[in-house]
């Protein structure tokens, strides 16, 4: 859990960072919004070479996989919370006097939140994917390298009991995590009653 935790923190920070510059700036949607489209073509598990030769055979390799399946996600999904922002929202917290860091904190994030989330809850499940990839493929203990075991020890039960563990982990995170930042949304947007 160390590995994604810190891939997907990281992650996390730099996808918001980078949407927020694409959604807002001309120059950065022609060149990083680009890239990030081309980017996303590309499986995560394409970077496990280039991972192994910059990191070598570690936990940072496995973090570096992580980061790179979920930060694309989570860039998109700000961008696009960003670009959907109501230029009335911004109009009207010019007028009343907001400025740069005050615009960005008070307007534009919280409008943007819906999408942010999406993204990140996209990014999660492709972090959670490559984190599994990585401990595959990267000899290391993990759930992806028990899976490995199984499979190399002919023990299907050992490899259904870990794929089920796998997906309860992943019902656990949108159960605890995920729904209810999706709920406090339709709650604050009017959507559901509190």
């Amino acid at each position: 859990m160390k590995r994604i935790a810190i891939g997907y923190g990281i992650s996390l920070g730099v996808g918001v960072f980078a949407g927020l510059l694409i959604g807002r700036f001309r120059i950065f949607e022609d060149t990083l919004g680009s890239l990030i489209s081309g980017l996303q073509t590309l499986p995560t598990i394409c970077w496990l070479p280039l991972s192994l030769l910059w990191f070598g055979l570690n936990d940072n390799a496995i973090i570096f996989l992580v980061f790179m399946g979920a930060v694309l996600s989570i860039a998109t999904g700000t961008d696009s919370g960003v670009k959907n922002v109501p230029p009335l929202y911004i109009r009207a917290a010019k007028t009343m006097g907001a400025k740069k860091w005050k615009l960005y904190l008070e307007v534009i994030i919280p409008a943007a939140f819906p999408h942010i989330v999406i993204g990140m809850k996209q990014g999660w499940s492709f972090a959670w994917r490559s984190l599994m990839a990585g401990e595959l493929l990267i000899v290391c203990l993990g759930l992806g390298h028990l899976l490995m075991l199984g499979r190399e020890l002919n023990d299907m039960s050992q490899v259904i009991a870990v794929m089920l563990v796998i997906i309860l982990i992943g019902i656990l995170v949108d159960r605890l995590f995920f729904m209810k930042i999706e709920r406090h949304i339709r709650e604050r947007w009017g959507l559901v009653k509190s």
